[in-house]
């Protein structure tokens, strides 16, 4: 994809996600419809699947020949398959735990691959009013502004987010909390924010020097982890091992 055919894309997947982010503000506050799919605290609302809905109706009709990852499609049944078509890869509500106890700390997350490559991030938490978006080559930003990492390399010094994952495997668990044991007298101070996508954003932001996760899909990490935090001038790594030593 040329530049003015990935500044067009960006455009409008900008105000599709402003739609969104809207609809995301509106219910945060309000009654919701629950559901689980993996287990008893992996969710999903009506918003989640009416974010879904907007959004990839929106760009289907603006870009006929993209194709699409949906986190609620792919839970729905949807293959989840990257070629190198462009490919829109969306988390309509990135934080549904948190939404559905009306804490704040959620948002929209959209990312343009093509190539296998990204290309345009944009993540967007509308109750705290904080757009960040990213284009590939062109930096970070936080509602216009330019964006980048702290830059502390010190690890006693650093402010770390970590999340405990949806998983109740007890296996899982058990690998989760024995790695934050083992991290937290290492680090300066832990914290979970319940949103991938916003504590990788945080990090891109310089409000946090690092971001822990064990076993993420595409669509956490499609816009904030693999554009964002790039264009930030961070490093993003994909642990080899299960347990931190």
């Amino acid at each position: 994809m040329d530049s003015a055919e990935i500044e067009q894309c960006f455009e409008v997947a900008l105000g599709l996600v402003k739609e969104a982010g809207q609809v995301v503000r509106e219910a945060i506050k309000k009654q919701k419809t629950i559901e689980t799919k993996s287990c008893n605290v992996d969710l999903v609302t009506e918003s989640d699947k009416a974010v879904e809905k907007l959004l990839i109706e929106g760009l289907a009709k603006a870009f006929p020949s993209h194709k699409f990852i949906g986190e609620e499609s792919t839970a729905a049944g949807a293959k989840c398959v990257l070629t190198h078509d462009p490919t829109w890869i969306i988390d309509p509500i990135d934080g549904t735990m948190n939404f559905v106890h009306s804490l704040p700390y959620t948002c929209v997350s959209v990312g343009l691959w093509a190539g296998k490559e990204a290309l345009v991030g944009i993540i967007f938490n509308p109750v705290l009013d904080q757009m960040f978006t990213a284009k590939k080559g062109q930096g970070a930003y936080l509602n216009g502004e330019r964006i980048r990492v702290s830059g502390q390399k010190d690890l006693s010094q650093a402010l770390i987010f970590a999340e405990m994952g949806t998983s109740r495997d007890p296996e899982k668990v058990k690998t989760v909390l024995t790695n934050l044991t083992t991290l937290m007298p290492r680090a300066h101070g832990v914290r979970g924010m319940g949103s991938a996508a916003l504590g990788i954003a945080s990090i891109a932001a310089g409000w946090g020097d690092a971001y822990y996760h064990l076993s993420l899909h595409c669509w956490d990490t499609a816009a904030a982890a693999s554009l964002l935090v790039v264009e930030a001038g961070a490093s993003c790594v994909t642990l080899q091992a299960a347990h931190l030593t």
